[in-house]
């Protein structure tokens, strides 16, 4: 991602509740040599890891293996009009986000794949007034695959 130097930002405490408050992200990947995107939420890990998962019937997991994926968070953003200038300046877009760059891997046990259907659950409850408690069949799980990435970067 190109960063000019005056917006760049390096605090990594920053970058990490940046992906905690904007969770909802991109993962893309190459298949058969072709970008590919799946929008999905992520559970930040405090081992430096991201977590999520997709449907069995969406190949983009198929390729994953070992890959270097690009995830990202986007945040706020908004328009800026050359009028809320005082002298000249041009038209331009205002945002937030963070990429993280990693290497995926998959996982379809069952437990582990329970653990985090309940984790996002959980964060994503968390301010319901009737929150959801995560009781689910669990012999859905047989019909999403897990993808963790190991984190390498982050910008």
């Amino acid at each position: 991602m190109y960063i000019p130097s005056h917006f760049k930002i390096d605090d990594r405490e920053i970058m990490d509740q940046f992906i905690r408050d904007n969770s909802f992200g991109v993962l893309v990947s190459l298949e058969d040599g072709a970008p590919v995107a799946s929008h999905l939420p992520f559970h930040y890990h405090e081992d430096g890891t991201l977590l999520c998962h997709v449907a069995k019937t969406n190949p983009q997991w198929r390729d994953l293996e070992g890959q270097k994926v690009l995830i990202i968070f986007p945040g706020p953003h908004a328009y800026v009009s050359p009028t809320w200038y005082e002298g000249a300046g041009v038209p331009t877009w205002n945002y937030q986000a963070v990429h993280v760059v990693g290497e995926a891997s998959n996982f379809q046990d069952e437990d582990r794949l329970a653990e985090l259907v309940r984790t996002l659950s959980a964060l994503h409850e968390s301010g319901s007034e009737t929150s959801w408690e995560g009781e689910f069949d669990t012999r859905m799980l047989k019909a999403i695959v897990g993808i963790q990435i190991r984190i390498e970067q982050i910008q």
